[in-house]
């Protein structure tokens, strides 16, 4: 693995890739580290960066969903459920527990139903960690302090909250260590299919050079372009088909204190959340509209703020508007089309469909986050009879992804370590350098302040910059400041500016890092 990722032309390759797999958000990373785990020699292409789309526009929770028990879903509340155990454990930097609050109104769901359905959330899991349900006095309880008065009972439950982006980011570099070859702005032209066989032609987004890689199957994890590729650049016909939903979420300067989140009813029955965000923000998310254009081109509607601003409005006693937020997103979620009339009625299981009438092709249709490492392992169990390279036992439950190295009942433990090892970063830093890296904070983190070299604003350091090149596949400032950080929302114009032209010196040869923390990184990993 060279000091940067670059995008090479694979054209030399002695022999074709057991596995050629297309996208690079959390389904394409997760197929990819798997397989590459069994031994399967991999290449996973990505048009744009790493998580540019559906997997950076989530809200962020690595839960069951338990407004899904409403449609019978009961399979993928399990296993979503369970999933959430075993990433809690194997990436416990990224992803930690948090207790969500749902008042009960009285206009809505019953008070019994709630209760019922809380009760099946706690027990589908068998060996659920967390505590479980308990009932509120929302006029005593601290987490009732700022919700209006008229909201008398409540309960109170756990889930989990994860750094969205960066999982697939870690993803990708635990594939890049037991094998894999990750080439992000690399889109794939088109490819065509044999019998044993895939020829496929690829093109560098960046610099228009093509190259033509064999691959003897392929994986089309292309989230909402998993239909198109089927179609225009794969010629391969499919009974199965995706329904885009835009999801839309609004950041606002904090509403409450506490690290307790909020879940909300609404008259139309949807739901949504109000989550403590990177310290000083409070993230309020997700709409569910229709969506039928460019997915690579989303933005939040004036008509979706409004809406989630009254969403919030109805229970907290201080009142949002529009004016307020900060910070918008938007992502469009490819989910398996099972002809439900309701966008938030549609599925969010998942379907993996199997073509092997030729050289075999395996498309992702639906899915989330949550259970997207159980996705992976599916996928790899249905390819293995087609590659018997992958008939090997599964490896990924048990396995931390990079940072994670650690039990998650010691972060505080490890944090007040990390904090002795750079006493010079402020608290805040420490803290999120070691939620963004885990154990790996220590390859970015020197000892004194000298070593930590130019600042873009309060907190990110050329070292992190460097590490973030080498390693994390980081090729803009947006890559870095929106999805490997959320550091977005506090630099200044000045700051992106002087980043953007830090990275394209790095990245052109023109600026010497400080040192080479992918050197370390490579030897922590081997």
């Amino acid at each position: 693995m060279s000091s940067i990722h670059e995008v090479s032309s694979p054209a030399g390759a002695s022999a074709p890739y057991d596995l050629l797999v297309v996208g690079g958000g959390i389904n394409g990373c997760g197929i990819a580290r798997d397989a590459a785990g069994r031994g399967a020699s991999v290449l996973l292409v990505e048009q744009d960066d790493l998580a540019s789309h559906t997997s950076s526009a989530s809200t962020k929770l690595i839960h069951g969903g338990l407004r899904y028990l409403e449609y019978y879903e009961f399979r993928l509340v399990r296993e979503a459920l369970m999933e959430r155990e075993r990433l809690l454990k194997i990436a416990p930097h990224i992803i930690w527990p948090m207790r969500f609050v749902l008042p009960h109104s009285k206009m809505l769901r019953p008070a019994w139903l709630l209760r019922t359905g809380l009760f099946l959330y706690d027990h589908l899991c068998p060996n659920m960690t967390l505590p479980r349900t308990k009932a509120l006095n929302l006029r005593t309880a601290p987490a009732g302090k700022p919700l209006r008065s008229d909201y008398v009972r409540g309960f109170e439950y756990s889930d989990g909250w994860v750094q969205d982006s960066r999982l697939v980011v870690l993803n990708a570099m635990d594939a890049v260590r037991v094998g894999a070859k990750i080439e992000t702005r690399t889109r794939l032209v088109k490819a065509v299919r044999g019998p044993q066989g895939w020829t496929a032609t690829l093109e560098n987004t960046r610099t228009g050079e093509q190259s033509t890689v064999q691959a003897k199957a392929l994986v089309n994890a292309a989230g909402p372009w998993v239909a198109e590729l089927l179609k225009d650049r794969l010629n391969v016909p499919s009974r199965n088909r995706v329904r885009l939903v835009k999801g839309s979420h609004i950041v606002v300067p904090r509403v409450f204190e506490g690290s307790q989140a909020y879940i909300f009813q609404n008259p139309d029955k949807r739901i949504v959340f109000a989550i403590p965000y990177e310290q000083d923000f409070t993230l309020i998310g997700t709409t569910d509209v229709p969506w039928e254009q460019d997915p690579g081109h989303v933005e939040i509607s004036p008509d979706e703020i409004t809406y989630l601003c009254e969403s919030v409005n109805r229970y907290f006693t201080k009142t949002l508007r529009p004016e307020d937020v900060v910070w918008t997103y938007a992502g469009v979620r490819p989910l398996y089309d099972d002809n439900s009339g309701n966008a938030s009625a549609v599925t969010r299981d998942y379907v993996l469909d199997v073509d092997a009438t030729a050289a075999p092709i395996l498309s992702v249709f639906g899915g989330k986050i949550t259970t997207f490492r159980k996705l992976a392992e599916h996928a790899v169990e249905k390819l293995a009879p087609h590659l018997p390279v992958l008939r090997k036992p599964g490896w990924t439950d048990g396995t931390p992804l990079p940072g994670g190295e650690f039990a998650p009942k010691d972060f505080d433990a490890q944090l007040s370590r990390f904090r002795a090892h750079a006493p010079h970063l402020s608290e805040r830093t420490s803290w999120r350098l070691m939620r963004n890296y885990g154990l790996r904070a220590y390859i970015i983190a020197t000892s004194t302040p000298e070593g930590m070299g130019q600042m873009f604003g309060d907190t990110l350091s050329a070292r992190e910059v460097d590490y973030l090149i080498d390693n994390e596949w980081a090729r803009t400032a947006e890559d870095i400041l929106w999805r490997r950080s959320r550091l977005g929302l506090f630099v200044s114009d000045a700051d992106r500016a002087a980043l953007q032209t830090y990275v394209e010196g790095r990245l052109q040869g023109d600026v010497t890092p400080l040192s080479n923390p992918g050197q370390v990184a490579r030897q922590n990993v081997a």
